[in-house]
């Protein structure tokens, strides 16, 4: 199934944040309390509509690595898997390597 989001929203999924010890070790069952801001683009809208009737481009596209708002936006699962649709505006960063 293929999902494409409408106007200026993104379809993103959450990258999992571990836990992890002074010690170094993981714990992975804590993840879950507080989702991590960092997600990767899986697919975008085609963009906000202006005043003027033009279009105004997204400003990610598919497979960037993102910042965003920690609350907000709607989950949704598609085939078992978690994604979440945020708006264009709850973007805050591009993450670049």
């Amino acid at each position: 199934m293929m999902i494409k989001p409408l106007g200026d929203r993104v379809v993103v999924e959450q990258l999992k944040q571990e836990e992890m010890t002074k010690s170094g070790i993981f714990l992975p069952g804590n993840s879950d309390k507080e989702k991590k801001a960092e997600a990767v683009v899986m697919a975008v809208g085609s963009g906000r509509v202006l005043e003027n009737g033009t279009l105004a481009p997204m400003p990610v596209s598919v497979g960037q690595t993102i910042l965003m708002k920690t609350w907000g936006g709607d989950d949704v699962k598609i085939e078992g898997k978690e994604y979440k649709i945020v708006s264009a505006e709850d973007i805050l960063a591009v993450l670049e390597k």
